[in-house]
């Protein structure tokens, strides 16, 4: 079917596109990081000092009481929407606990709802301040807790919620 002479220069073309790819690649890496002037040669790089700048603080914002003060609890209302898949208010739980009377009351102690380790061990009471804190990010605020929020991230929404969760004591 094929005589000497064709498979021979078929095989000579595949070693002559081989010695092509290799010439390619190596011109390409001596251009590229390592011939005069390319990205590998120290003599040809050189650094630029720059003086240490002072980390930037970001700000904050008014303080909680601040916001709280002024908190429209009819907007609080609405920010609940977000908490309704998992929370509600007629003294029931739900994927989470119940959250009427939750001002004051004690991390943790809502009866028949099962906690995580970390928020029984957090304890405390559930102050304005820190259910703010803790719904602004509660995976950083309780670590190990079991809920799944991602956190509120306005302040004023915050500051409105919980004025709208005082009015449920």
């Amino acid at each position: 079917m094929f005589d000497t002479m064709t498979l021979t220069k078929v095989g000579g073309a595949f070693c002559g596109a081989f010695l092509v790819f290799l010439l390619g690649g190596w011109a390409a890496e001596t251009i590229y990081f390592g011939g005069p002037g390319g990205h590998g040669d120290e003599a040809a790089s050189y650094v630029i000092e720059v003086a240490a700048a002072e980390p930037e603080v970001a700000d904050e914002g008014p303080a909680f009481a601040d916001l709280y003060a002024v908190a429209d609890v009819a907007a609080g209302e609405k920010a609940f929407n977000a908490c309704k898949a998992c929370h509600n208010l007629q003294g029931k739980n739900g994927t989470g606990p119940y959250l009427n009377g939750v001002i004051g009351r004690t991390a943790g102690a809502v009866e028949g709802y099962v906690y995580s380790a970390a928020m029984v061990a957090h304890g405390g009471a559930w102050e304005p301040e820190t259910i703010a804190s803790f719904i602004a990010n509660p995976k950083v605020y309780v670590d190990g807790t079991k809920m799944s929020y991602a956190g509120m991230k306005k302040p004023q929404d915050r500051a409105n919620l919980v004025a709208y969760l005082a009015t449920l004591n």
